[in-house]
């Protein structure tokens, strides 16, 4: 591939660089904060933005900031054919870190970089940001140009790209490295319903699961009154995989309910500890609201509300009931469903409301369609090619539950950057991203910048 040994030899010879960069974006804690008039998601982000614009500007790029919303560098003078979208604000730090999560730890002996934001996403900013430098002071000849935009509510919404699509157009071409390798080109459509109800059920006093929309709940409890141990234990046999704890206390009795957190769009991977209990609850109580629930919950590919559906290209439906709570008379339950290409969330949404009138209202909190990008297309196959060139892996494009940055842009697909089998604790204490992967990432971001807008011959 044209360039390569150029662009390999500029970048190890500016590791270090890449690092000194890295770190100072690290530094910065840009997690969303409170909304002014002049910092949309807070004051961190914004400086996220502009210590990343200053880098770009330092360089000899020409930059702009939307509003704080969002910034781009332009390659060169001519009409941008690629974008290529990251993100430069992060998730709060959590708890459980061995390095500081907001000062970059180089550790020599794994090879790996720590810091929050290494691997999603200022870490591939800056590869991004130096494979753009080595195309240009490598005077790669150009056919067209390229344009890196950085963003700052990709982990709260994206309606910094929202904003900025107001005001901007894209590049014809746009690959965030956001997701996974080789490519992703197929995202499922989602939705996410809250289901209401009034209720009545002297027997539970309370009942609360699932602390997030998207993700299978690990841990449920109730407590109950005028039920008995011996039943509550009959019914929980059928839950092996659930740890239950009965507390009895006078007549009430306490459950706590242990499963496997997954993320919904992996429902498999996990064991509902909600439905579990939910289940139980239901048929020793016998309400028929929770009888319902644990009816239509049963599985998690939808077959219980009949929306099951599967396609070749991008796989079956997922079904997660995720959250619960009881309060006040008050039932309130959340649902999050990832269907293929071949569904239509109207249809999908109205199926469920048939099945639940006249006990449940259903309010729609999110309903996307579904994305895809024709894997046959120069652009995918390329991108696909740079991917086997530089690690000697077998491209091949991908279907995922989740979503990327590039969801809502037409046309576009997620090129990297985590690498097949790799777990970089994303979202988690100790991310990390390697430095091998690191200068890897920025070599097929300007490899794909020559492929795609250099001149030919």
């Amino acid at each position: 591939m044209r360039y390569q040994k150029e662009i390999h030899q500029y970048l190890q010879e500016h590791q270090e660089e890449m690092i000194a960069a890295l770190a100072e974006l690290i530094s910065i804690r840009s997690v969303q904060g409170e909304a002014t008039e002049q910092f949309p998601f807070g004051e961190k982000p914004a400086e996220a933005l502009h210590k990343m614009l200053n880098f770009c500007e330092n360089y000899g790029f020409s930059v702009e900031n939307v509003e704080n919303f969002a910034g781009s560098a332009d390659l060169n003078e001519k009409e941008p054919e690629l974008g290529i979208l990251t993100h430069l604000d992060v998730v709060p730090e959590g708890e459980g870190w061995t390095f500081p999560p907001f000062s970059l730890t180089v550790d020599s002996d794994s090879g790996k970089l720590f810091g929050r934001g290494t691997s999603d996403d200022k870490g591939l900013a800056i590869a991004a940001l130096f494979a753009l430098r080595a195309v240009k002071e490598l005077a790669i000849p150009m056919r067209a140009g390229v344009r890196l935009i950085f963003g700052t509510n990709e982990e709260n919404g994206s309606a910094d790209l929202e904003h900025y699509l107001q005001k901007k157009t894209l590049p014809p071409m746009v690959f965030t490295p956001d997701g996974d390798y080789p490519v992703i080109n197929i995202e499922k459509g989602m939705i996410r319903l809250n289901l209401t109800a009034c209720f009545d059920c002297p027997e539970i006093l309370s009942f609360q699961a699932g602390n997030a929309p998207n993700a299978v709940p690990a841990k449920a409890s109730a407590t109950v009154q005028n039920i008995s141990v011996q039943s509550l234990a009959e019914q929980m046999e059928q839950f092996p995989e659930v740890h239950f704890v009965l507390s009895p206390e006078k007549n009430q009795i306490t459950i706590i309910a242990e499963g496997k957190s997954a993320h919904a769009s992996t429902p498999e991977q996990g064991v509902n500890a909600l439905t579990a209990l939910l289940t139980v609850l239901a048929k020793t109580t016998g309400n028929v609201h929770l009888q319902k629930l644990a009816e239509c919950c049963q599985d998690t590919n939808g077959n219980a509300y009949g929306i099951a559906m599967q396609d070749e290209l991008s796989g079956a439906l997922t079904f997660v009931c995720s959250m619960l709570n009881i309060k006040n008379h008050s039932l309130t339950v959340c649902h999050d469903i990832r269907f293929p290409l071949c569904g239509k969330g109207e249809n999908i949404i109205k199926t469920i409301q048939e099945k639940l009138a006249g006990l449940f209202s259903v309010e729609v909190q999110l309903c996307d369609a579904p994305h895809y990008t024709n894997e046959h297309s120069v652009f995918v196959q390329k991108l696909l090619k740079v991917y086997e060139t530089v690690t000697g892996l077998k491209g091949e494009c991908l279907a995922i539950g989740g979503g990327t940055y590039v969801h809502h842009i037409e046309g576009g697909v997620a090129f990297g950057a985590v690498f097949p089998g790799e777990d970089v604790h994303m979202h988690g204490a100790d991310e990390y991203i390697r430095l091998d992967h690191l200068l890897k990432d920025a070599e097929m971001i300007a490899l794909a910048m020559t492929e795609l807008c250099g001149k030919e011959g």
